[in-house]
């Protein structure tokens, strides 16, 4: 049997092909696959369940590029099109410290009209609110768009940044990696290709980033495991991901209508344990409770998941495409969550060092 000998490799510590990935995503018993998932994350990981204090602020939805799956885009002048002031900014981390915040994660679409400047000063901003806040901020999209803003190149534009306070990056724009799928997903934003080389850049640049895919839309199951082999591939290289982050398509208020699309909870448990299998060198997988949905996250817990990411607060992205989730999740609700599903909740900063076990 085809599970039994892809088993037996994993149990002996020894990494899988993409074919047996593959074979992985079409086996149809889901528990069988949840709890080679899970043999594989309590080896590394123990029973423990990561969470972090962060806030999201989404600094403007004014973008250039019109990626079709993007629900949050708007032209300026458009209804709903909206730029915050770094008055705004500042407010709402001082909202956050007061929350216990550890993090504030910044993303935000590519404004035609601000300069390179106004991304320092929020940094700086956000920075000068508390120096212990850690800023993680703009997808790999952002980082090449700030480069040609700032005429400096990749390298000089990161030092900039981080100059002005960036700490790492997270894994947002990847959107899945197989050429002709992203032509038709986003074909104005930059290619998956490039999206690595930047990567590659922000690793060299001694900056942690997490890493997604966004999937339950145009792809196929072997354009998955295609775009976990880049990943896997440059974490060989770099060691500077942090965590894989399976991101399900919201169809709701898409403009890329397609029948049938969307995740079901099986496809989602899957497409996380796979990712945990597979990704062997990534240290964590996170179930983004935004888009999943908080039961769906929890259940993941049992089949890879080590990380349910955070408070969040604001989030905007995935809920102006149709996440019917809460906007925010208090601490004790995370934690109740994770001792329910019979798991420790272990609250983290961004770069995974431990704050407190509860």
């Amino acid at each position: 049997m085809i599970f039994a000998t892809i088993a037996e490799k994993v149990r002996a510590g020894v990494r899988i092909t993409e074919p047996e990935a593959l074979a992985l995503f079409e086996h149809p018993d889901l528990l069988a696959l949840g709890e080679l998932a899970q043999f594989v994350n309590e080896r590394r990981n123990g029973k423990r369940v990561f969470f972090n204090v962060n806030r999201h602020i989404n600094h403007t939805n004014i973008c250039v590029n019109r990626c079709r799956f993007c629900a949050f885009f708007r032209k300026a002048g458009e209804p709903g099109a909206y730029l915050m002031t770094l008055d705004e900014v500042r407010a709402r981390a001082e909202e956050a410290v007061k929350e216990g915040a550890t993090e504030i994660h910044v993303v935000g679409g590519l404004h035609p009209e601000l300069p390179f400047e106004f991304y320092l000063e929020l940094l700086s901003t956000i920075k000068a609110v508390s120096p212990a806040l850690h800023v993680k901020a703009f997808t790999a999209v952002e980082i090449e768009y700030l480069a040609n803003l700032s005429g400096l190149g990749i390298p000089a534009t990161l030092e900039k940044l981080k100059e002005a306070g960036l700490g790492s990056l997270p894994g947002g724009g990847a959107e899945i990696f197989a050429p002709e799928i992203r032509n038709q997903l986003c074909p104005e934003k930059i290619s998956g290709a490039a999206w690595l080389s930047i990567m590659e850049k922000v690793h060299q640049a001694g900056l942690k980033s997490n890493a997604t895919m966004l999937y339950g839309h145009l792809e196929s199951v072997a354009d998955r495991v295609d775009h976990m082999r880049q990943l896997r591939e440059l974490q060989d290289r770099t060691g500077g991901f942090q965590v894989f982050i399976p991101l399900a398509f919201q169809p709701e208020h898409s403009q890329l209508k397609i029948a049938g699309s969307g995740t079901s909870g099986v496809d989602d448990l899957r497409t996380l344990a796979v990712a945990r299998i597979y990704l062997d060198n990534f240290a964590n997988v996170k179930a983004y409770w935004v888009m999943l949905g908080e039961k769906i996250a929890q259940v993941s817990l049992s089949f890879g998941v080590n990380d349910l990411d955070g408070t969040v607060v604001e989030e905007r992205i995935g809920h102006e495409a149709g996440a019917d989730t809460p906007q925010t999740m208090s601490r004790d609700s995370i934690i109740t969550m994770i001792r329910k599903a019979g798991r420790i909740p272990v609250e983290r900063d961004t770069l995974y060092r431990e704050l407190r076990v509860y």
